[in-house]
């Protein structure tokens, strides 16, 4: 268990999914050029950095939920701000490259904390996945474009979604 503080409390244990939520300076609205490069950044390290369950991008938020992973070259396991430096940096920089702007694009604190439960786990997947539907973006969930879920995988037959 890793115990980090910036403004907030932040604690990271190992092998268990963190729900994470990041916003926008100032809270601006990203426009969709912007949220695709977001999407990108948050698909870019998993496998590596991260195990990632769920991911939504909205006009001035991000919804994850991911596992860290170890860091086989060093044996440990990347600790939060590694894994949000990196996806907030390099979609800060592409964001302001492409639109030709300059400044911050995120707010430099996020709100995280640990599931503990498959229950809540479940619960706070689904709570990811009907946002856009919530906010009045989408009529359904599948139907917004910078969405993503992985579907778990079957104990008994990971080819077999469970």
């Amino acid at each position: 268990m890793t115990f980090y503080r910036r403004r907030l409390p932040h604690l990271q244990r190992d092998n268990k999914p963190h729900f994470v939520t990041f916003c926008t300076f100032q809270r601006w609205q990203l426009p969709e050029t912007a949220r695709e490069i977001v999407m990108h950044s948050c698909l870019h390290d998993t496998g590596t950095r991260y195990d990632l369950r769920v991911a939504v991008v909205m006009p001035d938020h991000v919804h994850l939920i991911l596992v860290p992973l170890v860091n086989e070259k060093e044996k440990r396991t990347w600790t939060m701000p590694e894994i949000l430096d990196a996806v907030k940096g390099a979609s800060a920089h592409l964001i302001n490259k492409l639109l030709s702007r300059r400044g911050p694009v995120w707010q430099q604190e996020s709100f995280d904390h640990v599931l503990r439960s498959s229950e809540s786990l479940d619960a706070q997947i689904q709570y990811v996945r009907d946002n856009p539907v919530r906010r009045g973006l989408a009529a359904n969930s599948a139907d917004y474009r910078w969405l993503w879920y992985q579907e778990p995988k079957n104990p008994y037959r990971p080819d077999v979604p469970a």
